[in-house]
């Protein structure tokens, strides 16, 4: 018996219609919607600030409005994480807006992961609960779950827990759900989405991915028959590799061996995981805790033409009074300009200033006034992309970890019934070694390296896909090759200190490589290169989201026999 579990929402802000898409393009059990990360939080935390009644992602309550009739005629279930801080007022308002259009929908929500006020200071601090208080919803009839933090897999493993009878030591079965979930959750990535070989479908406006879940914990991702984008063994591999980080994807229901898993293609826009072992979840739940670090505040002046280094030399100089007392200053020359250029904006370079502090005035009014003040009195075409303005509040995640039994995971329901769920009874440390009768196979070795041959200078992606992205400060840049012979290559040349020549801000920081022969892939952890989190904006790319294409454009040498 197949259970079909689909997606229509990868963040609060994704594509509005793919609620009515997803209801409309195909048979479906049940719909989720992932609308939580660690910038919403903080985000959906400033909005309660401003209304103790909020706290919730509004666009899925809008979307439900117009698609809960729709669900409801077709019999498909609809789990959410859209509840955010505050998934009681959600359940409250869509059983108001149900009652007015007559439909006879149980809804029901999950609490207890809301921790804020064990934390003096954070803005929101939620653990993040697995899948077994939605499964429990589920059971008791709820046609409408929402949540609030649960880990974005669970939205999977709850409605597959509760449909097949699961128990919490169905380990594999649990790990394959917790697979399934992790591809689904980023909505149209598992369909050629941010994917490196994008040119090889039509990604226009990409479908939204689905699931096919057996009882055994295998599944098939596809997509709804005529939509766009394309799925295949490297779109899922690809989203397999999004922000995690060892070979054991440890989550609150079970620690999924991300080296065991094994992907075929099953036919056209059909991808088929098997062989996922599990292990006992970790003894603790993961807490996201955001707090206010401060005010920010950048400046971008505009370099143009000749000697755009003594330029950035002489702002730099003229605006160093008015920075002396800010804590944290940061000034970046990117280098966007060409020799003899037929434009000025290519001929231009821009000086990005960036400053923190915990005064909204020295960010604010005296970063402002000073820039402001050098429009007629420093380099030669002097201009900004844009004024400065008071500064801006900024946000800090950290992580922080709890006992299973610390937190009081309750299934409401649509009666107003508070079902207690029982925290995990077997847990085991991460990092030991796994009890011998439930460790799986060994992790393959390395394949036997290329031998000797020509090489060219050629960039890394002519071979080998990469997607990165963040977990709190720090990034992963998951790595994988096309082929089995580019494969032996990848797995003895990308070292940590390749990676860290080609990626020069990674030099100083802490880097772990972790192989993942079956994937063909590898996936590095860099520390500490994100600062304090996204809502800080440490760099550039607060987010990593284009970590693993810069490491695709590096050249290094290459066997020909692979080009």
């Amino acid at each position: 018996m197949t259970l079909r579990i689909g997606n229509a929402s990868g963040f609060y802000g994704d594509r509005f219609d793919a609620m009515r898409e997803m209801l409309t393009g195909g048979e479906l059990d049940v719909l989720t919607g992932d609308y939580l990360a660690e910038l919403t939080m903080l985000i959906l935390g400033r909005d309660r600030l401003k209304d103790p009644g909020a706290g919730y992602a509004r666009t899925f309550l809008h979307q439900l409005e117009e698609c809960l009739g729709l669900a409801h005629e077709r019999g498909v279930r609809i789990v959410a994480n859209a509840g955010g801080l505050n998934p009681s007022g959600l359940a409250d308002r869509i059983r108001e807006f149900a009652g007015r259009l007559g439909l006879p929908v149980r809804v029901a929500h999950v609490e207890g992961d809301d921790l804020t006020g064990r934390y003096p200071g954070s803005l929101a601090a939620h653990a993040y609960l697995g899948g077994f208080g939605i499964a429990t919803c589920l059971r008791e009839g709820a046609d409408v779950v929402v949540t609030g933090r649960v880990t974005d897999a669970a939205l999977v493993t709850g409605p597959a827990a509760a449909h097949f009878g699961w128990e919490p030591t169905d380990y594999d079965r649990l790990a394959g759900a917790v697979v399934a979930g992790h591809v689904l959750e980023c909505g149209t990535q598992a369909t050629g989405g941010n994917y490196s070989f994008f040119q090889e479908g039509d990604v226009r406006r990409p479908g939204f991915p689905l699931a096919e879940l057996h009882e055994d914990g295998t599944a098939v991702i596809t997509k709804h028959p005529g939509t766009g984008g394309f799925l295949d063994v490297g779109t899922v591999t690809a989203q397999l590799l999004y922000e995690t980080q060892g070979a054991r994807y440890a989550g609150p229901d079970v620690t999924a061996r991300l080296d065991t898993v094994r992907l075929t293609q099953d036919g056209p826009d059909r991808v088929r995981i098997s062989g996922v072992h599990g292990e006992a979840p970790p003894p603790t739940l993961k807490v996201g805790l955001n707090r206010l670090g401060g005010f920010r505040n950048e400046v971008a002046f505009v370099l143009t033409g000749l000697d755009i280094e003594a330029k950035a030399a002489l702002v730099r100089e003229q605006m160093e009074p008015a920075l002396a007392k800010a804590a944290e200053v940061r000034w970046d020359l990117v280098r966007t300009d060409r020799p003899d250029a037929g434009t000025e904006e290519t001929a231009s370079a821009l000086l990005r200033l960036v400053v923190r502090d915990a005064n909204q005035e020295i960010v604010g009014r005296a970063l402002s006034g000073a820039a402001v003040e050098l429009a007629l009195a420093s380099y030669p075409g002097f201009h900004v992309l844009a004024p400065p303005g008071k500064g801006s509040p900024y946000g800090v995640f950290e992580d922080v970890y709890v006992p299973h039994g610390a937190v009081d995971h309750v299934a409401v329901l649509h009666d107003g019934r508070r079902l207690p769920v029982a925290p995990a009874q077997e847990t085991a440390v991460l990092d030991a070694p796994p009890t011998p009768s439930l460790t799986p196979p060994m992790t393959p070795p390395l394949p036997e390296p290329l031998p000797e041959g020509p090489t060219r200078r050629a960039p890394l992606g002519l071979i080998a896909g990469a997607r990165s992205g963040d977990k709190g400060g720090n990034a992963n840049i998951g790595v994988w090759a096309r082929t089995n012979e580019a494969w032996r290559w990848l797995a003895h040349t990308l070292t940590v200190d390749r990676l860290r020549e080609l990626l020069p801000e990674t030099a100083e920081l802490p880097v772990t490589r972790h192989d993942l022969p079956h994937l063909r892939a590898l996936n590095f952890v860099v520390e500490g290169i994100l600062g304090e989190g996204v809502a800080a904006q440490h760099r550039f790319d607060p987010q990593a989201k284009a970590l693993g294409e810069w490491l695709r454009s590096r050249h290094l040498d290459i066997p020909e026999a692979l080009l």
